[in-house]
């Protein structure tokens, strides 16, 4: 698939938000950034996983709401007033059903609701002695991918732990997507060994760009996020990292660079797909 190109670079806004436990304060504080991004020229913000509540099993079922409802008109007022393209990070969402799901409503700059893409690849780890943690506990999985269009490029959507499953980022880049978006919040465990390493290796796989939004870290939390928003160049190369603290931290999306990076190295047409190839079962 093509894009929608109309201009070769945009600016993309990474909002490393302070989450509290107090939601009218965090949907509040995040509309604030989001107005500061546009103010400096961002035309796509990214909000972090889990934005309007405490990242934790136990928070979830307590946090919930439906979408549409009181975080994701927020969002929709916040993108409409700031003329943005918003991925509004993750909540925790709640059916018609009463099943849960970690969801990433995205919205356009008229405020209306492009898509919401439920949390594919459940967070269930247990590494001995440091971390243990099972979304699944309360959560269920999405079953969607999800693709959404701007004039700069089309963008596909990821949730923290989908980034570890590199066939995901594959089907998004063969849909013709050229930035990947990943709301997340990796822990002080998995953060330093593995958040980089993992936005690096997508983007240089897929020749895309790669955006990471992550909390800002509260050690007073009972779940303790590594921080470090980030965006990645089709090259590997990191061209804005953000702290542990609040802040937002911009990227020039260079679409013109990213068309060089896929001349100059053509994985794309070299791929052996006689031999081998990953498919979607489903499409969403």
């Amino acid at each position: 698939m093509g894009s929608l190109m109309t201009s070769e670079k945009f600016r993309l806004a990474v909002v490393q938000l302070h989450v509290t436990k107090v939601k009218a304060d965090n949907l509040s504080r995040a509309r604030g950034l989001i107005k500061e991004a546009a103010a400096q020229g961002a035309k796509l913000v990214v909000l972090p996983e889990c934005f309007n509540s405490p990242y934790g099993t136990g928070f979830f079922p307590e946090y919930a709401e439906k979408i549409p409802g009181e975080s994701s008109q927020v969002l929709s007022e916040a993108a409409k007033e700031s003329q943005v393209y918003l991925v509004g990070g993750s909540i925790p969402e709640e059916d018609d059903g009463g099943k849960l799901y970690n969801t990433c409503p995205v919205f356009g700059p008229d405020g209306s609701l492009l898509l919401k893409h439920r949390k594919i690849h459940l967070f269930d780890i247990d590494v001995p002695g440091k971390i243990r943690f099972q979304e699944s506990e309360t959560l269920s999985p999405g079953s969607n991918l999800s693709v959404f269009d701007t004039p700069y490029c089309r963008v596909g959507v990821g949730i923290c732990y989908d980034i570890r499953f590199a066939e995901l980022a594959q089907l998004y880049s063969k849909k013709g997507c050229q930035l990947l978006v990943y709301p997340g919040a990796f822990n002080m465990t998995t953060g330093p060994a593995h958040w980089e390493l993992l936005q690096r290796g997508r983007a240089v796989d897929n020749q895309v760009y790669v955006a990471t939004a992550s909390p800002a870290r509260d050690e007073t939390a009972s779940y303790v996020a590594w921080g470090h928003s980030t965006v990645v160049s089709p090259w590997g190369e990191v061209i804005s990292k953000a702290g542990s603290e609040e802040t937002v931290v911009y990227a020039d999306i260079d679409l013109q660079y990213l068309a060089n990076v896929r001349q100059q190295i053509p994985i794309t047409a070299q791929r052996r797909s006689d031999l081998y190839t990953v498919n979607a079962v489903q499409e969403g």
